[in-house]
C-alpha cells in the first residue's frame, strides 16, 4: 500500500515542501530511505521501529521504501520522524478513520524517542512561516514547540506528546484545541542595566548614542579599565524598541540555531561577545549542516569584539562582505544557504600593546614602531567600517565620587527613537531605515552641506587622508548628529563633530 505525508526541510531559513512517499509490498522484510537522506534522516529508521513496537503496535514485516521528494534536495535532521511514522502506519492500517483529504494540507514534524514520545526540534518557527507562505492549513507539532510554533497565528498548531496520543488523534477518537501563544502580554524589551550607572564618559556616551540612532559602527580605543566594555554591554539599552518583524527575525535564527529558550519571541536586541579564539566558521556561519555565525546571530543586534586586535586576522576579514551585504551566503555541495546578518559591530581594543599611549597617567613602554605594528594587525579597509572611531579616557576621581544624577538609558533612547523614526519617513520610499545604509547614489540628495561645511570636510580629508569610504562615513555620522537635533539640513558644526570621531585617522596619521 501507498500513503503520502507533507512535511518540511530547511535549507538555512528557506523551507521547502517534502512529500514523504511510503510503499509498503510483501518480501523479505527491508526498511529503506531514499531521496538524498542524511546520516541523522537515515537513522530514523531505528527510532521508528522501536516507537512503534514501544507504542504496542505491529511493526510490518514486510519491504518498507520511503521516498523523500524531490530527490534532487538534501534532507538533514531528525524532524521527519513524525512524518515517516504516520505514513508507515496509514499504510499497515494502524489509522484507518483518518481523513485522507485533510492530509494535503497537513505537515507534520517531529523526531522520536524510543519509547515513542515526540521530541522537540530546531527551527520549527521559521517552517511554521514557511508553511504558511505554502498554504499549510494545519501542522502537527511535539508539545514542547507548542508555543514557538503558535506565533504563527494562521496556522492550527497541534502539539502532540507521544505516537498514541497522535494515532488518537488522527483517528478523531481525542480531540486537541489548537495551541495559542502565551506572552503576547510580555514582549516589552527588559535590561538590568542602565547607562545611569555610567559615571562621566560623556564624549562615549554621545558617541554611542549616535551609533544607536543611526545603526553606525563604533570602535573604541582606550587603556585597560577605562570602561569600555561596560560601556559597549549598555548600548541595547537605548537602541530602538523592535518591531514585531525584527522580533520574528531574531527568533526564526535563533530557532534554528537551537538557542531559543524561552519557546517564544526573543524580545531583547541580541548581543553577542564572542571570545577572539573564536574562529572564521562560528563567527560568519557554516559547517557540514551550516548553523548561522555570531554574525547571524547578532541580526537586529550588537556584535561586540573585545580586545579587536587579539582576533585572528582571516576572521576579521572575513566580516568585511557581510557588513556591507548585509547577508551571508555559504556554499555547500549540498546547497547554498543564505543568513542575514545585519548587525552594528561595536568593538574596543587598547591603543598600543602596553595599553597605556596617551593615557595621561601611567607612561607607555612601547616603541612608535610597536604601536604601527600593533595597529596594523587590523586592516585599513575594516578599520574604514567602523563610523566612528572614539577614545575612551579613563574617569576622573571627581566624576566616580560626584553626587551627579547620570541621564538614564529611557532618556537617551526617546532620543534615539525619533530620530530612527525621521530616517524612516525620509527613506520609506527607498527600501533602507536607517542613515548607515544610505547608498553612494543617495548621499549628495540626503547629504548637502553649506560651504563652511564643504570647506571644513574638504581640509579634513587633505590632512587626515580619509578615504572615499571613510569621508562618505563622515556625511552619514553627521546626518544622525542632525537628525539627533531634528534638523532638516546638515550644518557645519555637525560635520565639526562627525570628524572628532575619527580617532585613529588623527592619532595615527603617518
Amino acid at each position: 500500500m501507498l500513503s503520502k505525508i507533507k512535511s518540511i526541510v530547511l535549507n538555512g531559513l528557506d523551507g521547502y515542501l517534502i512529500d514523504i512517499q511510503t510503499y509498503i509490498s510483501n518480501g523479505i522484510p527491508e526498511f529503506e530511505i531514499v531521496g538524498l537522506p542524511d546520516t541523522s534522516v537515515k537513522e530514523a529508521k531505528k527510532r521508528i521501529y522501536a516507537a512503534i513496537k514501544n507504542s504496542n503496535i505491529e511493526f510490518p514485516s514486510k519491504k518498507i521504501l520511503i521516498n523523500l521528494a524531490p530527490a534532487n534536495i538534501r534532507k538533514a535532521g531528525t524532524g521527519f520522524d513524525v512524518a515517516m511514522t504516520v505514513g508507515i502506519l496509514i499504510a499497515i492500517g494502524s489509522i484507518p478513520h483518518i481523513d485522507i483529504n485533510s492530509l494535503s494540507e497537513t505537515v507534520f514534524m517531529g523526531e522520536l524517542s524510543l519509547d515513542g514520545k515526540i521530541n522537540r526540534i530546531n527551527g520549527i518557527l521559521p517552517i511554521c512561516m514557511e508553511a504558511k507562505e505554502l498554504g499549510i492549513k494545519r501542522i502537527i507539532v511535539p508539545k514542547a514547540n507548542s508555543n514557538e510554533a503558535a506565533i504563527v497565528k494562521e496556522l492550527d498548531i497541534i502539539a502532540i506528546d507521544n505516537i498514541v496520543e497522535l494515532i488518537k488523534y488522527l483517528n478523531g477518537e481525542i480531540r486537541i484545541p489548537n495551541s495559542i501563544f502565551k506572552g503576547e502580554n510580555d514582549l516589552k524589551e527588559k535590561y538590568n542595566i542602565d547607562f545611569s550607572e555610567v559615571k562621566g564618559q560623556e564624549n562615549a556616551k554621545r558617541a554611542l548614542e549616535i551609533a544607536a540612532a543611526g545603526n553606525h559602527n563604533c570602535l573604541m580605543i582606550g587603556s585597560p579599565g577605562a570602561g569600555k566594555t561596560m560601556i559597549a554591554k549598555r548600548l541595547n539599552t537605548i537602541l530602538p524598541d523592535l518591531t514585531l518583524k525584527e522580533q520574528l527575525e531574531i527568533t526564526k535564527i535563533y530557532s534554528i540555531s537551537g538557542e531559543l529558550n524561552n519557546d517564544g519571541l526573543v524580545i531583547n536586541r541580541p548581543f553577542r561577545m564572542p571570545h577572539h579564539t573564536v574562529t572564521m566558521t562560528t563567527m560568519i556561519g557554516g559547517g557540514k549542516n551550516p548553523k548561522p555565525g555570531e554574525i547571524s546571530l547578532s541580526h537586529n543586534g550588537v556584535l561586540f569584539l573585545d580586545e579587536l586586535t587579539e582576533f585572528s586576522r582571516c576572521t576579521l576579514e572575513a566580516l568585511r562582505e557581510p557588513l556591507e551585504n548585509k547577508q551571508i551566503f555559504i556554499n555547500r555541495i549540498s546547497g547554498n544557504y543564505r543568513f542575514p546578518c545585519n548587525f552594528m559591530l561595536i568593538a574596543s581594543m587598547n591603543p598600543c600593546p602596553c595599553g597605556y599611549y596617551g593615557d595621561g597617567e601611567k607612561k607607555c613602554r612601547c616603541t612608535e614602531l610597536e604601536r604601527h605594528k600593533y595597529l596594523n594587525k587590523i586592516s585599513g579597509p575594516l578599520l574604514d567600517r567602523f563610523d566612528l572611531q572614539i577614545e575612551i579616557k579613563r574617569t576622573k576621581f571627581s566624576k566616580l565620587n560626584s553626587k551627579t544624577k547620570e541621564e538614564t538609558s529611557e532618556e537617551i533612547q526617546r532620543r534615539v527613537n525619533q530620530a530612527r523614526k525621521l530616517q524612516q519617513k525620509r527613506y520609506s520610499t527607498y527600501n533602507i531605515s536607517s542613515n548607515s545604509e544610505l547608498p553612494t547614489s543617495l548621499i549628495t540628495k540626503f547629504c548637502s552641506l553649506d560651504s563652511k561645511g564643504e570647506e571644513l570636510l574638504k581640509e579634513a580629508f587633505k590632512k587626515l587622508k580619509l578615504s572615499v569610504r571613510a569621508y562618505e562615513k563622515i556625511l552619514k555620522v553627521a546626518r544622525t548628529i542632525a537628525d539627533l537635533e531634528n534638523k532638516e539640513k546638515i550644518e557645519y558644526k555637525h560635520i565639526a563633530e562627525a570628524i572628532q570621531y575619527r580617532s585613529l585617522d588623527k592619532k595615527y596619521d603617518n
